[in-house]
């Protein structure tokens, strides 16, 4: 009996624990401006990628409140940087700690530029439903009422609310939290900058805590995505062209010239081609370069076969990516097919 007793004691306390045991969150710091350094606290040049990570979560002691967090400077770099070989490692970086090393939970500090862009691919790489967040700043680290350690504390704080789980990728700013496929950056220098497009926020941190307005994602993202980067080096070329009154040919003809593996046009309304660069996109089809219509207005999908008769001309509609998410899905659909029908069938899925 005494043995018993002993051992339901055992028990109680390792639940007691389990019970009471903070979430393991690891930071990943890339750079951006909440990385940066002004000139002075009142002004708006500075340096992007100038302080490390210790420095960032010194600024926030509040999230050991919340986790246990630990953290690495994998790059330090200003967003308009980012390239394909961070993205590798960052998403086999992620992948490990979720699925190797027991984290509840990734947070990516990282400039706003290319924020977007970084999430979307991650969404797209990382297989886990644990939640990974980025998070950014649109004021330099010693700016008069920065706006970095806030995003921090509410990007820790969401990671640590039981329902982000499934969520997938996330952006966390200004207290809102947005979907990758969806988020887009709508101002240059405003602290609200982010959006979610036609279908807005999914949710908001308040007092610590992650609300959800919207349930899980839809589309194909973590462990239903069937894209794996874990052995790739390199990632396809693909370009963007952009789209305007009496476009010129010659954007379109480099990027055929220079053999490029994909072509995505930003272009007018509903991703229709100035006629000089719809004529060298249908070379690029004759050369093997598959080519994705996107449109460079803000929101809205670029609809298949509307004004383009896309089937005719075996030429991809990026649907509700815009072009410069459009550009990162044909990046990874290339690392599997050249197939303008298959990869078609990418973009209506992801």
């Amino acid at each position: 009996m005494k043995h018993l007793r002993l051992s339901l004691l055992m028990v109680f306390s390792f639940l007691v624990v389990i019970a009471f045991a903070k979430p393991k969150i690891h930071i990943i710091a890339t750079g951006g401006t909440i990385a940066g350094v002004a000139t002075s606290a009142a002004s708006s040049a500075y340096s992007a990628g100038q302080v490390g990570i210790q420095t960032l979560l010194n600024a926030v002691p509040e999230v050991k409140e919340l986790a246990d967090i630990d953290g690495e400077q994998l790059s330090n770099i200003g967003s308009q940087d980012m390239n394909d070989q961070v993205w590798l490692k960052l998403a086999n970086r992620i992948n490990q700690l979720l699925n190797q090393e027991g984290y509840d939970g990734v947070l990516v500090t990282h400039g706003t530029d290319t924020m977007e862009e970084t999430a979307y691919f991650l969404s797209l790489t990382v297989h886990s439903d644990k939640p990974v967040i980025l998070v950014g700043s649109m004021r330099p680290s010693n700016a008069i009422s920065a706006d970095g350690p806030a995003n921090l504390y509410n990007g820790v704080a969401a990671l640590c609310t039981p329902a982000s789980n499934g969520h997938g990728v996330m952006v966390c700013m200004n207290n809102e939290l947005f979907a990758a496929k969806d988020v887009i950056k709508m101002h240059t220098t405003d602290c609200a900058t982010f959006k979610g497009g036609i279908n807005g926020e999914i949710g908001y941190v308040y007092n610590g805590k992650a609300v959800y307005l919207q349930g899980a994602p839809l589309t194909k993202c973590g462990t239903r995505s069937e894209f794996d980067v874990t052995h790739l080096t390199k990632l396809p070329q693909v370009g963007i062209v952009y789209g305007y009154a009496n476009a010129s040919p010659l954007p379109m003809q480099a990027f055929v010239d220079a053999k490029f593996d994909g072509i995505v046009l930003a272009g007018v309304g509903d991703g229709n081609f100035y006629k000089d660069v719809f004529e060298v996109a249908l070379k690029a089809r004759k050369a093997g370069i598959n080519v994705v219509r996107s449109s460079r207005v803000a929101t809205g999908p670029t609809n298949k076969n509307a004004e383009v008769d896309d089937d005719k001309y075996e030429f991809v509609a990026s649907l509700g990516a815009n072009p410069q998410k459009a550009r990162v899905l044909l990046m990874l659909a290339l690392t599997k097919t050249r197939d303008w029908k298959k990869i078609q069938t990418y973009f209506d899925e992801y």
